[in-house]
């Protein structure tokens, strides 16, 4: 089968090479899963770059989640047993975590239904506490992450501000719903999120990025509000001023989804059962910039990696959408 492989670390578009290589052999508790549609994550480049918190031994193939076909003939959604992961034609996957592909979406977007979205419900229901009528801001609302986590605060009946680099991004931002859309390259961040509210601020922040977007976000969270850490897309990690918390009487509130498939795996098949559920009612659609076929992972990992892409990439080892 054809795979892409990383034998050293560095920039995605230098270090991934397409090869042929033999298909994975499944292990106990294992499945072998043809890949239909393999969704680009920004931790396929921190896998890449050796910078992810799972290092897995070199060579390896990057690709996190996909939308595959197990032999039994079933359309399910996977996260591939690294090192063999969904930049290839064959996956393996274990069993017990496989998830029923939604049949209102094609592949590439049932693909996409999965880490983004269960990160966005998991933190702004379980770990924000999101409710009808609040204030959602959310970091880097046109990339992949922030895109959903506008859909389901939509959903949820939350008044969505996003923010974006740049006028092309604004208009996807808007495009998914966001009731306001602060250009963070022209506009002060602060100072709308403020206006807007009427000087209270957000009542929930949803930040992927870190860096300069927590240190604008803590200045404008209202009172009681909650600041969602999601991951650090800037590169840098916050050093969060606790004094800070304290005399604005805010929380700074973590996630890492990924914990919720070895302590409450029963919660993730549940959020996914709600997550098709409302795919099926329209609520939430992913958004697919882009479908490229598997000789063109390496350019579109990159352009993750660069934050130049909106919403989510997809391979399709096929070379076209199903």
């Amino acid at each position: 089968m054809q795979a892409w492989r990383v034998h050293r670390n560095g920039e995605p578009s230098e270090v991934m090479r397409l090869e042929e290589t033999d298909r994975p052999t499944p292990g106990d508790g294992q499945v072998l899963v043809e890949v239909l549609a393999a969704n680009i994550n920004f931790p396929d480049a921190l896998l890449c770059r050796g910078q992810y918190q799972v290092r897995p031994p070199l060579p390896f193939t990057p690709g996190v989640e996909i939308c595959g076909r197990t032999a039994d003939g079933r359309r399910v959604l996977a996260n591939p047993a690294l090192p063999y992961g969904g930049f290839a034609e064959y996956v393996v996957a274990d069993e017990a975590a496989l998830l029923p592909a939604p049949d209102t979406l094609d592949d590439a977007e049932a693909a996409a239904l999965h880490i983004g979205y269960q990160t966005g419900w998991f933190g702004l229901h379980r770990r924000a506490h999101l409710r009808a009528g609040e204030i959602l801001l959310v970091h880097a609302a046109a990339g992949g992450v922030g895109s959903a986590a506008v859909q389901l605060g939509k959903a949820a009946g939350a008044t969505v501000i996003g923010v974006v680099s740049g006028p092309g991004k604004a208009r996807t931002a808007t495009e998914l719903g966001c009731d306001l859309v602060i250009d963070r390259h022209s506009e002060d961040i602060v100072a709308a999120v403020k206006e807007a509210t009427g000087g209270r601020g957000a009542d929930v922040v949803y930040d992927p990025v870190g860096g300069d977007a927590y240190a604008k976000s803590v200045k404008c969270v209202a009172f009681e509000g909650r600041v969602l850490v999601v991951g650090f897309a800037s590169g840098v990690i916050p050093t969060p001023a606790l004094n800070h918390a304290l005399v604005k009487n805010y929380s700074i509130v973590g996630l890492h989804w990924g914990l919720y498939n070895t302590k409450d795996p029963a919660a993730v098949r549940a959020c996914h059962d709600e997550l098709t559920r409302l795919a099926a009612q329209g609520a939430i659609k992913p958004l697919i910039s882009e479908r490229v076929g598997l000789p063109g992972a390496a350019d579109a990992v990159q352009r993750v990696a660069d934050g130049t892409s909106t919403g989510r990439i997809a391979v399709l080892p096929s070379g076209a959408a199903r």
